[in-house]
């Protein structure tokens, strides 16, 4: 049975599209009422947040760069007036820069490290400080396949997947005292807009080269997302869950294996 976190609230950065649209939906059909962070994606916040009113919860679009500490506090500001209590923090913000570490600008580098990383810092101290006084909750990092194996010509992503999935680890050791738990979910070869963009058929050149011989949805990362954020997974802390259909559990074989 799916885990129930009615009365709980969520919010989600980066959660205009993609996975964190689909992370941001799953926790409202489970109960949740929802804060969808948004950069720039206004429209699309907006229409995630119908959708989530339509589920009979509520749901406040809150824009904000979350690499910027000013905007995190006021983001944290506004979802705090308004549900007064956050019980699930969700960093899922990312940006990538398709480039050789050769090739790659500083500007370009900083970018992605202080979209991916510093906004998981500065949002879980922000939402450390608060659940620390409630004592309990919950904050789940979206880290990547790179977590576990190299990504060539992504070497600021994968230096900042890396690095969330270590700054899980810490956080989860200095917050657990507080009932606060802290994980990790990687996914895999997951079909979103931004994926479909990366090779003419994404899912035909990734689905052969993972075990499940499928490529994941966004509702395969939110699943996993919802049991970290629930009473069930109240033991469970500063661990990293693959979603990513043994795609990174399997190395180089050069024999068949059906």
């Amino acid at each position: 049975m799916p885990e129930d976190l009615t009365g709980k609230t969520a919010l989600v950065t980066g959660a205009s599209k993609g996975i964190g649209r689909g992370i941001a939906l799953e926790l409202a059909k489970r109960g949740c009422d929802v804060a969808i962070n948004f950069h720039s994606d206004r429209a699309g916040a907006e229409q995630t947040a119908r959708e989530i009113e339509a589920l009979g919860r509520r749901a406040l679009p809150v824009g904000g760069d979350v690499s910027r500490s000013a905007d995190v506090a006021e983001i944290f500001q506004e979802v705090l007036s308004t549900f007064s209590r956050l019980s699930i923090l969700v960093n899922n913000a990312g940006t990538q820069v398709w480039k050789s570490l050769l090739e790659l600008e500083e500007p370009e580098w900083d970018r992605v490290i202080n979209t991916n990383l510093k906004s998981v810092f500065l949002c879980t101290q922000r939402a450390g400080r608060h659940m620390k006084e409630q004592r309990s909750g919950r904050i789940i990092n979206i880290g990547s396949g790179c977590n576990k194996i190299p990504f060539p010509k992504l070497v600021s992503y994968t230096a900042s997947k890396g690095g969330i999935e270590m700054f899980t680890r810490v956080s989860a050791v200095e917050l657990g005292p507080y009932g606060i738990t802290v994980n990790c979910v990687a996914p895999g070869a997951i079909e979103i807009e931004r994926t479909q963009l990366e090779a003419p058929d994404y899912a035909g050149t990734w689905a052969p080269l993972t075990p499940m011989r499928r490529v994941g949805a966004p509702t395969d990362v939110a699943s996993a997302v919802c049991y970290l954020a629930s009473d069930e997974a109240g033991f469970i802390t500063g661990q990293t869950l693959y979603v990513d259909g043994g795609l990174f559990t399997r190395g180089p074989w050069p024999y068949p294996i059906d």
